[in-house]
């Protein structure tokens, strides 16, 4: 579809309400999100949108300035293309941030996993030197070192993955991560009636539940469920907590 920031793809499967509609995270689309696609669609009709400016099949085109009110305003205007009410907003990563900017009346809920807009992000020496290497020769062997430390220690991503990344580092420029949403805003986006949830890794490394979970408390009046097992990196093993925390928001106790 056409929008203000140029082409966006959508790639949509499944049926039954309400529509869950996901944003994934830098440098990920449709293609990279295929297993989240594939569970979700078992549950609920489920599109996925390829950011702009992101690797994918969507307009190349980045904004130079306020990032994440103009994808805010690409993910309004999809929702107002497909014409579709009572939405659940899965946001993953940068996509949590992006699924908070948005503000279309469409949205009856929101899904972030590993959200960013809450805080800055959190890099380590380790995280930092990972991903330079990966930058500056984004090898298998840089690629495979960097994501072990967005899953879970003593365990390896998936392979699929690691080629992903290898190619996006080779291929793309990366964006930097988000900045934090205005505490404001935050607070509009957890009034009635949007239901709104929060899941976090145990072992995120870039958002630590000990830092995030107090922002989200004091800016939204959430708490944070955080997910035994998951880094920030959510894994196909892992998808079973990401369909359980849309269920928490699609279908609340006394709807």
């Amino acid at each position: 579809m056409d929008t203000s920031a140029g082409r966006v793809e959508l790639t949509c499967a499944g049926a039954g309400r309400p529509r869950v509609v996901m944003v994934p995270g830098t440098g990920a689309n449709a293609a990279a999100a295929l297993p989240w696609l594939r569970v979700l669609s078992r549950r609920w009709a489920t599109t996925v949108i390829d950011l702009p400016g992101q690797p994918g099949l969507s307009d190349p085109r980045r904004p130079r300035r306020a990032r994440l009110a103009w994808y805010g305003q690409v993910v309004d205007e999809v929702l107002a293309a497909i014409d579709a009410d009572g939405v659940v907003l899965l946001g993953n990563s940068l996509g949590a941030a992006v699924a908070l900017a948005a503000g279309s009346p469409r949205i009856a809920a929101r899904a972030l996993v590993s959200p960013a807009g809450f805080i800055r992000l959190s890099v380590d020496p380790a995280l930092a030197l990972a991903s330079a290497a990966w930058l500056l020769r984004p090898t298998s062997e840089h690629t495979l070192r960097m994501l072990r430390l967005f899953v879970a220690p003593g365990t390896a991503p998936p392979e699929i993955d690691v080629e992903w990344m290898a190619l996006v580092a080779a291929c793309c420029r990366t964006t930097l991560a988000p900045p934090p949403l205005p505490a404001d805003l935050l607070a509009r986006r957890a009034a009635v009636p949007c239901v709104v949830g929060v899941g976090v890794g145990e072992h995120d490394r870039f958002l630590p539940p000990r830092r995030l979970a107090p922002v989200v408390r004091r800016t939204m009046g959430l708490d944070v469920r955080v997910l035994a097992g998951l880094g920030h990196l959510t894994t196909p093993v892992h998808l079973d907590a990401v369909v359980s925390l849309v269920s928490q928001v699609a279908e609340p106790p006394g709807r």
